[in-house]
């Protein structure tokens, strides 16, 4: 593997200050609107993570307000974004960041590293953008830019491609300017040195680029072939008495852990086995009559989903029985179930 180009900060940087997009936690830069920022755009586009972020930090704009908050309200906030083991880590981390550090994020990356739900990438990220040290922050923009430059033949899925990477930036960092440096090489991957197909043309390190001298950048990154996800069949149930629709709570491991969800079981079941599963959960079913399939797939799993909607004559409490006001401001229910929250 050939090294990366000297000096990336000198092509890097000037081309950062006239192409930078203009991002909420780019405006007002805190470590807590870093740290928030980086969580939520794990797994997550730039465009949808706008808004969340805009609302997230007007519900809880400082360390100490998420720390105080309710796990619930925390998880609410984040309905809709996915991966919800992010926020309740978000969460943890923001109760210890007030209990061991006065509510101020530590200015260090191995301390930063120590707090749940922050990896490598964000310890990196909070460190050089919120406090100017010379910490690279590698994700699969910036690998997909490193392999380029350098043809890399390994996949970048190999931890020890990563961190080669990972040092080999760290001894290019400018020592005024190691946020703007990990945001470019940032904004690089985002915009120009795509998936698929690059803007070479558009790029600035492109008279230094191995993958673009070949003819073929699109070659570059290697990756590991991915498993298929497992398929698994389930059955929602749209359980509705009185005007109130029945929701549960999922269990607090796992996945989508904590998370409220419509009645459902595994399998796809038929309106007779349908009923009888209504009946033994105590719902004394009246009609039914099917709501439509869905799909949802996750990282490594698809969920097939099959939806009854069932009119009830008994309420069991071993479910909460919801109107349409209190979902909205209480109970966060998970993208999985889109598909049937729009039919009531």
């Amino acid at each position: 593997m050939k090294n990366l180009p000297d000096n990336l900060a000198a092509a890097l940087l000037p081309w950062y200050g006239a192409h930078a997009r203009d991002l909420p936690w780019r405006r007002d830069v805190t470590p807590y609107r870093v740290w928030v920022s980086e969580i939520m755009l794990q797994q997550t586009r730039i465009e949808a993570a706008k808004g969340y972020f805009l609302r997230f930090m007007a519900a809880l704009p400082t360390v100490q307000d998420l720390a105080a908050a309710q796990p619930e309200t925390v998880l609410k906030l984040w309905e809709g974004l996915g991966y919800y083991s992010r926020a309740r880590n978000l969460h943890k981390a923001a109760k210890l960041v007030v209990e061991q550090y006065g509510g101020r994020l530590p200015a260090d990356r191995k301390a930063l590293r120590a707090l749940p739900g922050i990896g490598d990438y964000t310890a990196g990220a909070v460190a050089s953008i919120a406090f100017g040290l010379p910490e690279p922050a590698v994700d699969g923009n910036v690998l997909r830019v490193c392999a380029r430059l350098t043809c890399c033949p390994d996949s970048v899925g190999d931890g020890k491609v990563k961190d080669a990477f990972r040092e080999a930036l760290r001894a290019q960092y400018p020592p005024e300017r190691c946020g703007d440096f990990t945001s470019a090489l940032m904004e690089l991957g985002e915009t120009v040195c795509l998936p698929g197909t690059p803007d070479c043309e558009s790029c600035p390190l492109s008279s230094d680029c191995a993958a673009e001298k070949t003819g073929h950048p699109a070659d570059w990154p290697v990756m590991e072939e991915k498993r298929p996800r497992r398929v698994q069949h389930r059955t929602v149930f749209l359980l509705e008495h009185g005007g109130r629709i029945a929701l549960t709570r999922r269990s607090d491991k796992g996945l989508l852990a904590d998370m409220w969800e419509f009645p459902n079981t595994e399998g796809d079941l038929d309106e007779a086995a349908a009923l009888c599963q209504a009946d033994a959960w105590g719902c004394a079913p009246l009609a039914i009559e099917p709501c439509g399939r869905a799909l949802h797939i996750f990282t490594h799993l698809e969920w097939h989903m099959a939806g009854w909607r069932i009119r009830c004559g008994a309420a069991p409490d071993r479910f909460v029985w919801t109107t349409a006001e209190e979902r909205a401001a209480r109970y966060p229910v998970p993208t999985a179930f889109r598909a049937y929250k729009k039919q009531i």
